[in-house]
């Protein structure tokens, strides 16, 4: 039963097997929850990246872009929403690649479905109670929401592009650490792209949140600065 003003739980399939997508997303709308389904694993990085969701729901088997390979990109690029893997392979060695690859639970199909409705719950409540906000200087930033907020609401709230998230998430995790160009191109950006990339980023960043926002380290990279 739905609460009058509650914000609808939002979740993310990505299956390519239509008949059991079509199921899980009925299984899950009658739950109340709200789907987005994706038939391969590049349909389910565009809406990972462009879209929030509470709880991600991806097949390790998908066309296009493997679900291993889906879920790591999304997490390189600082999206945290807990993930359950559905797979056809249960072995010791599956599950463990799997949950390095970022995922919080795993599932082997055939499955009960009390069971998946039960762990997709699970994740639902970890969302809510994981999903914290990161200091920069005197504002905090919110990487569910991708916004920079004043917690005194003198200054106005910046909403910011996904890659422009990802790069402030990284710096604000460690806060002390001085990152090469190198290094924030590898968690960050693309394979494609190039170091000229974090630069760019760094640029728009600075003119959306002020130059203090990101500190320069002459010859080694770039910190999180004091706000």
């Amino acid at each position: 039963m739905s609460i009058p003003g509650a914000t609808v739980p939002r979740v993310l399939l990505v299956e390519d097997d239509r008949t059991l997508a079509d199921m899980v997303a009925g299984l899950l709308t009658d739950e109340g929850y709200q789907v987005r389904t994706a038939y391969h694993g590049q349909a389910g990085l565009h809406h990972g990246l462009t879209e929030q969701f509470d709880v991600l729901i991806i097949d390790r088997a998908l066309p296009v872009l493997e679900g291993l390979e889906l879920l790591r990109t999304l997490r390189d690029r600082a999206v945290i929403t807990p993930a359950l893997l559905l797979t056809a392979r249960g072995t010791v060695a599956d599950r463990v690649e799997g949950l390095d690859s970022g995922a919080e639970d795993y599932l082997v199909k055939p499955f009960e479905v009390p069971e998946f409705l039960a762990r997709v719950r699970a994740l639902r409540r970890r969302h809510l109670t994981t999903a914290t906000s990161l200091p920069i200087g005197a504002r905090r930033l919110d990487p569910a929401t991708r916004t920079v907020a004043d917690p005194t609401g003198v200054v106005p709230e910046v909403v910011l592009s996904a890659r422009e998230c990802a790069l402030l998430t990284t710096l604000a995790r460690s806060p002390r650490q001085v990152f090469t160009r190198d290094q924030l191109l590898d968690f960050v950006f693309d394979r494609a792209d190039t170091v000229g990339t974090v630069d760019t980023y760094v640029h728009y960043l600075r003119r959306k949140l002020g130059r203090g926002a990101i500190d320069t380290v002459r010859g080694l990279g770039y910190r999180l600065g004091v706000g």
